[in-house]
């Protein structure tokens, strides 16, 4: 056997092999599944469902062993609520929704999600709760709510109350089914619906609302090493001790969906379209005002259609536009402009339901568009009233006396001259020179006559 240096080379090979042996098996530490987070931060809307939905999918793409939603919401809509629960429940890989940070909340809409979700956990200094419903509709009593009693059930016999029993009767049974499938506190959650009840995040792990307190996510993670969740029917292990956290931000289509259903932006950007085929209809030809006129108001409409919109607000809207637009083009000197920039207030004040946590329209917004409303169709006024008191230009009685330059010899008979920038047919009983200055004295259809500038 060959020898090196007093050491057999088959010692050698077996040290070698021992040292690949443990660098092959060392990456079985790192090789754990990564963990996703997702932030929620604000109202839940369109945008928020819409990140969150493909968020989990695309965690479960890249293969992560589970998805931390960190919440921090007023509420928001129904219909987006019920996405991302609907992604949740029929997410491959469990959802751990978190409240976070310290002074976070899930209100209204979070509360669901948290209830909804495989794990739900809080922040110390969050709350959870007040997640009564709140409607959107049109009439008077949008919004109210019936008289509560001790047995949960509402007193007000009239249409708008029943509907507001049925709403709360589907959004306790909703919440108390989702309790029911995690093993959480159904009896709280539907109180919270009914009473807005809220919790502080140590109240709400002794009441088994939630499952428990985390500082933060690095925290959270560890604590959830070991746990067992249902997840589809088949029982998962969670193995996040060392696991890596990968944060998802939102990409370039969540923010741009979050700008267009911005009631706001989508009521400046409808604003700014009608007065863009205004103009362009106002001067043929311009292109520009017209093409951008266009693409704001369907950008406007498109973020308008995502939104709970108040038809009757909506209408008001469009018929304040139609009077702004109206008087640009018939002679009302300010009437209908007044009447537009009146209903288009009013349309934006009741467009979007303001007890909607971050969907009202601000007051300051609507009173700057109808100030700048209010300021075109007075200078639209101003023009058409000055318009309006100029005397005729060109009629055969204006161009009578006017001073014109003869562009050719004449010996007598009819010739051509430069009348104000035109060129007419003259004729003169005198014979006329070239560049010669005469007046204009009669007029027969086409037919000009003149006498020299210094005839009497």
């Amino acid at each position: 056997m060959f020898r090196r240096s007093g050491v057999p080379v088959a010692s050698w090979l077996h040290a070698l092999a021992a040292c690949l042996l443990i660098f092959l098996c060392a990456p079985s530490a790192s090789a754990v599944a990564p963990v996703a987070v997702l932030t929620i931060d604000g109202a839940i809307g369109p945008a928020n469902a819409d990140y969150v939905v493909r968020g989990i999918a695309r965690a479960a793409r890249d293969g992560s062993q589970l998805v931390i939603l960190q919440i921090d919401t007023p509420g928001g809509l129904d219909t987006a609520m019920r996405d991302v629960i609907k992604a949740i429940l029929t997410a491959p890989l469990p959802v751990a929704s978190y409240v976070a940070p310290g002074g976070a909340r899930a209100a209204s809409a979070g509360t669901y999600i948290l209830y909804a979700s495989h794990i739900a956990a809080m922040a110390p200094g969050t709350n959870i709760g007040a997640a009564t419903p709140v409607q959107v509709g049109i009439g008077p009593d949008r919004g109210a709510r019936p008289p509560i009693g001790k047995d949960g059930a509402g007193k007000d016999d009239s249409t708008a109350g029943a509907m507001a029993r049925k709403q709360m009767n589907d959004a306790a049974a909703y919440i108390r089914g989702l309790a029911q499938m995690r093993g959480r506190n159904a009896d709280w959650g539907e109180r919270s619906v009914r009473e807005s009840l809220s919790l502080p995040a140590g109240e709400a792990l002794k009441l088994q609302v939630i499952d428990l307190v985390a500082p933060d996510v690095q925290a959270l993670v560890k604590a959830l090493h070991g746990r067992k969740v249902q997840v589809l029917g088949r029982e998962l292990t969670l193995d996040t001790a060392g696991a890596p956290i990968n944060s998802i931000q939102p990409d370039w289509r969540t923010r741009a969906l979050s700008a267009l259903t911005n009631p706001s932006i989508a009521l400046i950007l409808m604003t700014l379209g009608i007065y863009g085929l205004m103009f362009e209809f106002m001067s043929p030809g311009a292109v520009a005002p017209g093409v951008i006129g266009a693409l704001c108001l369907l950008l406007g409409l498109y973020g308008l259609q995502l939104l709970p919109v108040n038809y009757a607000g909506l209408a008001f809207i469009l018929l304040g536009i139609g009077f702004m637009i109206g008087e640009a083009f018939l002679p009302s000197f300010g009437i209908l402009g007044l009447g537009g920039v009146a209903a288009f207030v009013a349309g934006a004040l009741m467009l979007i339901d303001t007890e909607l946590p971050d969907y009202g329209v601000p007051v300051g917004l609507v009173a700057a568009v109808a100030i700048v409303s209010a300021v075109l169709i007075g200078a639209t006024a101003s023009i058409a009233l000055k318009t309006r008191r100029r005397a005729v230009f060109g009629g055969p009685s204006d161009i009578i006396g006017s001073i014109a330059e003869v562009l050719d010899d004449t010996a007598g008979g009819e010739g051509w001259a430069n009348v104000r920038g035109e060129t007419w047919r003259v004729t003169s009983a005198t014979p006329l020179r070239r560049a010669q200055t005469v007046r204009v004295v009669g007029r027969s259809g086409p037919l000009l006559e003149v006498v020299p500038a210094e005839h009497p």
